[in-house]
């Protein structure tokens, strides 16, 4: 009870500590003095008078919300001693193998600067930055030649090497007669099996009504929707970011989604996000980089020969382009498993002169530009399309492509994919294994994409809603294995990997909501 007293008292003074440098805790304290001055507030009752104003004013609400931000976005330090690195990752193994990725990634992009000849960065000439600032929105005309150029890795890089990790404390001798060993991934992680999964997402039953199903089970669908919506209409009038987030457990009516998840992520547009945005966009329109022709590239390669997204194009360069300068996006490397790259802008070889790059500390990949695309759907207007990207990312599609022991993290996604499908569907797991069609082998980049650009975006969008409600990207893991079930029928005819993939290649037809119920429940019932 007394180390729970500890730990409470060291988050809520944690919490206290970063509130305190924030934009929100001056306007607090303005808002507080300007209050002196009305005739309500007596001085014999000032603390309950400035406290009572906050709450009638909605400054108490936009504080609990900021509170509820920090809770779920920084994981709580324990009161035990503990080193940096602890916190970021336990686990050695995994930050070993995290700083070696880490490296290669580094050098992959060293190498592209020094074949092709161009420089990390360089300050744009005058009229190069007055060409840029007047196609800012229409930047998709433009068509340079990028052909030397290539992502850093793509997604089956990324999982070579999640298949290769090992923890070298684990006898893996002792699980060769169980079924966990017919997987890639060789490690003794926790993840939750079937029935813990039914218990975690007891709301998605098949009692329950959700949008996303055609039959509810007690009710028309119209009736709930309409019922749904009203109480959703109440929950963005109210402001408040955990109502939100629970409401969106049965997911998020299409008029009301773009507001209910920046409520969830506190993602604002007030006046100092649309500034922070310009800031940024000057910085892309003062500085070319590297990195910018890999978006470009990623963006054409990907969202620009997708039927749902290539209309969004001139956004997506423009949200990627500032993302890669936002030096406020670093502050996630305190409990990310990664570390930002460093690399020399000038003086190679001196330690001192090596700088952060990108600025943000993200190399982009291929099909980096997916995690934006949906959300293009939601938000027309550039920075507040900008705050919502940055929220999800530093909360959620950071994990998608870091080595870590986080239960959403791309690791524990795979071995609960694998795990999932092994209990559930025992055979159909053995014979695709046995023709060299590893299940993960065709999961993994739905996964790593969080299925953007392979379901059809209203589809993708009631999947999302459930990753912000239940604040974890396990879902996607789910969603993965329901598919698998889903086409097993057809997979148990494969006689290779590629008619395997063949039968799983279209996805754009699935419904997302019956398929993740009647994996984990039909067969309860």
């Amino acid at each position: 009870m007394m180390d729970e007293g500890k730990e409470l008292s060291s988050t809520v003074a944690q919490i206290v500590l970063r509130l305190k440098g924030s934009h929100l805790h001056s306007q607090l304290e303005r808002q507080a003095k300007d209050c002196l001055h009305q005739p309500e507030i007596k001085l014999e009752s000032l603390k309950e008078d400035v406290r009572h104003f906050l709450k009638t004013s909605g400054w108490e609400k936009k504080l609990h919300n900021a509170v509820y931000r920090e809770m779920h976005v920084h994981p709580p330090l324990s009161h035990l001693p503990a080193p940096p690195e602890h916190r970021k990752e336990p686990l050695l193994y995994m930050r070993t193998a995290q700083a070696s990725w880490e490296m290669r990634v580094l050098k992959s992009l060293s190498s592209m600067s020094a074949e092709l000849g161009v420089p990390l960065a360089r300050k744009r000439p005058a009229g190069e930055q007055k060409e840029l600032a007047n196609k800012w929105n229409e930047m998709s005309t433009d068509e340079p030649d990028l052909s030397q150029f290539r992502p850093v890795y793509a997604p089956k890089d990324f999982l070579e090497v999640l298949i290769g990790l090992r923890n070298p404390n684990h006898d893996n001798s002792e699980q060769v007669s169980t079924r966990s060993h017919w997987g890639l991934i060789q490690l003794p992680l926790s993840v939750r099996d079937v029935v813990q999964m039914r218990e975690m997402y007891s709301e998605l039953g098949l009692t329950t009504g959700q949008l996303g199903i055609d039959d509810q089970a007690n009710l028309h669908p119209d009736l709930f929707e309409s019922q749904h919506v009203e109480v959703g209409k109440k929950v963005v009038l109210d402001q408040d970011s955990a109502a939100a987030q629970q409401y969106s457990r049965q997911g998020c009516p299409m008029g009301l989604r773009a507001d209910l998840w920046a409520l969830i992520l506190n993602a604002t547009n007030q006046a100092q996000d649309v500034m922070h945005y310009e800031q940024l966009k000057a910085g892309v329109i003062q500085h070319d980089m590297l990195v910018d022709n890999l978006i470009y590239k990623d963006v054409k390669l990907t969202a620009s020969n997708d039927d749902y997204y290539f209309v969004f194009e001139d956004f997506l360069y423009q949200v990627l382009m500032c993302f890669s300068r936002d030096t406020a996006i670093l502050e996630h490397f305190m409990y990310n498993s990664a570390s930002p790259p460093k690399s020399f802008i000038q003086a190679k070889g001196h330690e001192e002169c090596a700088v952060v790059y990108p600025p943000n500390g993200v190399i982009p990949f291929h099909g980096f530009s997916m995690y934006v695309a949906p959300l293009c759907f939601l938000y027309n207007e550039p920075s507040e399309l900008y705050s919502v990207f940055r929220e999800m990312y530093v909360r959620y599609f950071f994990r998608l492509h870091s080595i870590s022991s986080s239960p959403s993290g791309i690791v524990s996604l795979c071995l609960q994919f694998e795990r999932l499908l092994q209990a559930h569907l025992p055979q159909l797991f053995y014979h695709l294994r046995q023709i060299g069609a590893q299940p993960l082998r065709i999961a993994f980049k739905w996964m790593v994409r969080a299925f953007s650009g392979y379901l059809s975006t209203d589809q993708l969008l009631l999947l999302w809603d459930r990753i912000l409600a239940y604040d974890s990207l396990e879902i996607v893991a789910v969603l993965s294995a329901a598919v698998f079930a889903f086409r097993s029928d057809n997979l148990m005819e494969v006689t290779s990997l590629a008619s395997a993939e063949a039968v799983l290649a279209d996805l754009s037809t699935l419904k997302v909501m019956p398929l993740i119920q009647i994996f984990l429940f039909a067969s309860a019932v």
